[in-house]
């Protein structure tokens, strides 16, 4: 019999491809969503792309923020992917709202699957919980950690982090053979209509809403990249018990915007970078400016020799992850022609 893996926040941009990969793979795969409604959207995305062999693909009802619907849900399964956890384009005023059900959510879903003695674990967690800002534009690896007390944290930084330390905690009590993966910013081409807010900063690009770009950059992965080493992760026990890092490199916003002109020439795409002062100014009026002014001139960079070393990762580059992500974007009509 094909092994069942347990998918949490199945409808979500990175879960829809870990689901395409898991099932073309063999697997059969039980998708949590929140409402039942959704389960018709995430077949519907997935039904183009899955091969003559691929596995069972079923959902069941549970949310991050209530008992109810885990225990069913663990019932039979092998292992559990966690890919679920709140992402917001701005930061909320109230960091509890992102914090409670990323941490509290976490820790809800493993200690079920101990309860029901699934022990093995990949969660999805972010490079922000392994960027220091007490380290700027040096190259990070896995043994950084996000420093949850620096002022300059943001609420997600601080949730992902901390969410991903109860993780740890909880395999460690409970005899969980937990592999995490570190994806920065995720790009490349989404399933369907409903990828979030993973592409916002695409559209804003494509959009021409910024009349100049910040000084900052940030690594970049391709959905697809995340979404193998999800799989890879599964499939190689070697990898119990270690942090991988998703990234195929980075790209100063600027870069993003000029490889955007180049192959959209006739867009109104900004290209030149920002004086600091005056993105400090506009940050006053526009919130998504005002979540990334701790990161105001640097380039965060982290390393993926871990994943090409241990999974034997070839990572897609970053600006064919970008150039990806637009493409779509324009194709299906998500900016103006």
């Amino acid at each position: 019999m094909p092994q069942t893996v347990l998918l949490t926040g199945s409808s979500g941009f990175i879960a829809k491809h870990v689901a395409l990969k898991l099932l073309n793979a063999g697997y059969n795969v039980r998708g949590t969503v929140r409402r039942l409604d959704r389960t018709d959207e995430v077949r519907a995305a997935l039904a183009p792309y899955l091969t003559e062999h691929a596995g069972e693909l079923t959902f069941v009802q549970a949310d991050l923020e209530s008992d109810a619907g885990w225990a069913e849900a663990m019932a039979g399964i092998s292992a559990l992917v966690h890919t679920a956890s709140p992402f917001p384009i701005a930061q909320p005023k109230d960091p509890a709202v992102l914090i409670r059900p990323a941490v509290e959510g976490t820790e809800r879903v493993l200690k079920a699957a101990a309860a029901a003695g699934v022990t093995r674990v990949v969660l999805t967690s972010s490079t922000v919980a392994v960027l220091n800002e007490a380290k700027p534009d040096t190259l990070q690896d896995e043994a950084d950690w996000c420093d949850t007390h620096l002022p300059s944290t943001t609420p997600y930084a601080k949730s992902k982090t901390l969410a991903e330390r109860a993780a740890w905690e909880i395999a460690k009590a409970r005899g969980l053979r937990l592999t995490t993966i570190n994806p920065g910013l995720v790009l490349g081409p989404p399933l369907d209509d409903h990828y979030g807010s993973s592409l916002g900063l695409v559209e804003r690009f494509l959009k021409g809403k910024d009349p100049m770009l910040p000084a900052l950059g940030m690594p970049i992965v391709d959905v697809r990249d995340v979404a193998e080493m999800h799989l890879r992760a599964l499939q190689r026990p070697a990898t119990e018990g270690r942090r991988y890092i998703a990234a195929s490199g980075s790209m100063a916003f600027v870069d993003m915007g000029r490889t955007l002109k180049a192959a959209y020439p006739t867009r109104r795409i900004a290209t030149r970078e920002a004086p600091k002062a005056i993105v400090r100014f506009l940050a006053l009026f526009d919130p998504q400016i005002k979540s990334i002014l701790p990161k105001l001139g640097h380039l965060e960079r982290v390393s993926n020799a871990r994943a090409v070393k241990e999974m034997a990762m070839e990572f897609i580059a970053p600006k064919a992850a970008l150039l990806a992500s637009a493409d779509w974007l324009v194709k299906h009509g998500k900016v103006w022609a």
